[in-house]
């Protein structure tokens, strides 16, 4: 198939939920790249206006679902610990959502830290350099961000479509399926481009301003 065709293929079967083998290998192709790549552009667009329009939004969304993940972790492993020291039983799923929910809570907790800027930030080091050199290493810093945003969207919404098309459930379940979980990391790095977006954004701005662009960072900080 051409690029064109699978391009096609892509957008079409997703937005009817036609996913079948033929679709999957489209979602293999180069042709993915061509549909996620402009998506995850379009997507880092949307979200930085949605974070400008609702302030709340900005500074609580990915928060609030970290936050609630790590909750639910505590809650089910406390549970499980309980019934297998005290019940001698368990249950089948306490070993097996956990580890679900913390990649939840993981990306969605680093696309927050991506606008705190405390990911590799090197202030430290890049503070003792010129205005110029410095305006070079946050731009360096988003364009990797953003291609690596890209690469995840595309790999992991083929990963979803694949075991979509699998039916693959989480174990210790019966009818709990993997997709549910792994469909929410696209989302997460399109969210992650939104911030980087922003970051480069207020970078220009601070540097045609002659503000200070190297600012120490503070882990769950307010942004």
């Amino acid at each position: 198939m051409s690029i064109w065709a699978d391009m096609s293929t892509i957008v079409t079967a997703t937005l009817s939920g036609d996913i079948n083998f033929k679709v999957v290998q489209a979602y293999r192709s180069d042709g993915a790249w061509f549909v996620f790549g402009p998506l995850t552009v379009i997507g880092a667009i949307l979200v930085n206006y949605i974070y400008k329009m609702v302030p709340w939004v900005d500074r609580n969304f990915e928060r609030m679902i970290a936050v609630t993940a790590y909750i639910i972790i505590a809650l089910i492993i406390f549970v499980g610990v309980i019934e297998r020291f005290v019940f001698s039983s368990q249950v089948p799923w306490s070993t097996t959502i956990p580890p679900l929910i913390f990649m939840i809570m993981s990306w969605y907790g680093c696309s927050y830290n991506v606008k705190l800027r405390t990911h590799l930030s090197f202030s430290e080091f890049r503070s003792k350099m010129g205005p110029r050199a410095q305006y070079r290493c946050l731009v360096m810093d988003n364009v990797l961000w953003f291609v690596f945003c890209i690469i995840a969207v595309t790999t992991m919404s083929r990963i979803t479509v694949n075991t979509y098309d699998n039916f693959a459930i989480v174990l210790g379940t019966d009818g709990v399926m993997r997709w549910w979980f792994i469909v929410t990391m696209p989302v997460a790095f399109v969210l992650m481009a939104g911030r980087v977006l922003s970051n480069a954004l207020i970078d220009r701005r601070r540097y045609l301003n002659n503000e200070t662009l190297i600012e120490q960072a503070v882990i769950g900080g307010q942004g």
